[in-house]
């Protein structure tokens, strides 16, 4: 039986670890037969026919650009059914300069609501609170989130832009807080799947950096997101 092909493509900001990060979910992979190939950039997206060989594309890859060939290439793979996962700013916030990324992930990063500003200190946790996921009850039968409920967490809360072609699995409800310009909750994507041509995409919010991938809960729905999105 011949392995399949998982292609990693990591970069963009050093905070969000695409490095460590990845490296966490290589030997899975390979666990569960895939040959894994790993790219610093997303040149590879632009190389055709390497691209057809693909099964899965695990991108961690944030605030960084890309060009058009590039992903012209990652939808056309996309379309014929190689699959995508990701996580957190690594998928749902790669590539500002490309609208038509954000139409083919169908989630973009807004703002992560961060602490009181009396308490923020310049770093990266200043943007650390505690929030809530919220299965949805699609959740309960999906082979991504089965048998998993509601979990807490305390790190980024992703405020996400998105449209309703995603097949949500799980919510995140960003409070009111006394200095918030925002006058009522408002409830995002944390978990998402979504269907272009034959490929799947898996989106999870969660996991700015190795300790919340490292979370029982996230590290599960990630390894199960893997599977189910690839050809």
């Amino acid at each position: 039986m011949t392995n399949k092909n998982a292609l990693i493509v990591r970069g963009g900001w050093f905070g969000h670890q695409p490095v460590e990060a990845t490296e966490r979910f290589i030997p899975f992979l390979r666990d569960n037969g895939y040959d894994v190939r790993v790219e610093e950039s997303p040149k590879v997206y632009a190389d055709a026919d390497y691209m057809a060989t693909v099964d899965l594309i695990v991108q961690c890859n944030t605030m960084n650009t890309i060009e058009k060939d590039e992903f012209r290439g990652l939808r056309a793979a996309i379309e014929a059914g190689t699959g995508m996962a990701g996580w957190h700013g690594g998928i749902a916030d790669s590539y500002r300069n490309e609208s038509d990324y954000l139409h083919l992930i169908g989630g973009q990063f807004a703002c992560h609501p961060g602490k009181h500003p009396d308490e923020c200190v310049g770093e990266q946790s200043d943007n650390y609170v505690p929030y809530r996921v919220n299965m949805l009850p699609a959740a309960a039968e999906h082979p991504i989130t089965q048998g998993i409920e509601d979990f807490d967490l305390v790190t980024e809360q992703y405020w996400v832009l998105s449209d309703d072609y995603i097949d949500v699995l799980a919510t995140t409800t960003q409070a009111v807080r006394e200095w918030d310009p925002w006058n009522r909750p408002v409830t995002s994507p944390a978990i998402w799947t979504r269907q272009w041509g034959k490929g799947r995409i898996f989106v999870s919010t969660p996991g700015h950096r190795v300790e919340i991938l490292d979370d029982p809960n996230v590290r599960t729905i990630i390894e199960r997101g893997l599977l189910w999105a690839s050809r």
